[in-house]
């Protein structure tokens, strides 16, 4: 089976054995993976590894691997550390909102699909995540992730009778209709999530902003205030849609 070289992020990992891992990558070239480092915490004499000592959650490395995409399980051969996030591992929330990021990509990206431009746009988030302006980067990411992965709700109309929504009307988000409703619809709806119009309006800004390589530009300083009600409400979404709990939610919202 062909060896291929591609720089990969780790979104998760296994400790299979004393000395082996399974791990989820996110390729560049080749999109999502699952691959077992056999022999990733084994060393020789000299101190030399092929797996630099193991991989950890969120590194980006210069990884080999066999690809199949009829195999569910590709081999890695090497790994060469390019970013360990020292910076980042120093920072609780940021750590809180990269797992985050990994998880929502490991169940919204399908296997073996590229998507070079949210590669290069989740690399630049995890850049920002120990700075002052890790809110609006993740939110940024998140964004991107649903719009390439297809998952992102309607946000610029109600879902019910495709009108825009009204400045002085309230808004209200359906998880289960996959948008926003506005108040004429609202009785047609059973649960809803009321949402401020004016965080609404923040996120229809943000979806019209420029992109580089899948990546946001020009996002405004965000606060938690302002961002965890949005986190919320995708959330919601994303758990309805997928029916099934994000592991992370949890430590997002803490405000410790």
């Amino acid at each position: 089976m062909p060896l291929v070289h591609d720089r990969c992020i780790c979104l998760r990992k296994f400790e299979y054995s004393e000395t082996s891992q399974i791990l989820t990558l996110f390729s560049r070239e080749h999109g999502l993976l699952r691959a077992m480092a056999k022999g990733a915490h084994r060393r020789t004499k000299a101190g030399a590894s092929k797996f630099d000592g193991g991989v950890d959650l969120l590194d980006i490395g210069q990884a080999v691997f066999t690809h199949d995409p009829a195999r569910e399980l590709s081999t890695l051969t090497e790994w060469s550390l390019r970013e360990g996030h020292l910076e980042l591992r120093k920072c609780l929330r940021g750590m809180y909102l990269g797992q985050y990021a990994a998880e929502l990509m490991g169940f919204l990206v399908e296997e073996h699909d590229p998507h070079p431009d949210l590669f290069v746009a989740m690399e630049k988030c995890l850049a920002e995540l120990s700075t002052s302006r890790r809110e609006e980067a993740f939110l940024g990411f998140e964004l991107e992730l649903l719009r390439q992965a297809g998952y992102l709700a309607e946000l610029s109309m109600c879902v019910l009778c495709h009108n825009e929504l009204s400045d002085r009307g309230p808004a209200s988000f359906s998880p289960a209709r996959g948008g926003i409703v506005c108040r004429s619809c609202l009785p047609k709806v059973a649960q809803t999530m009321p949402f401020d119009l004016r965080l609404l309006r923040l996120v229809q800004g943000l979806l019209k902003l420029p992109r580089v390589d899948g990546a946001i530009q020009r996002l405004p300083r965000l606060s938690r205030h302002q961002t965890d009600p949005i986190n919320r409400l995708i959330l919601s979404h994303i758990e309805h849609t997928l029916g099934r709990r994000m592991r992370m939610s949890a430590y997002i919202f803490d405000k410790r």
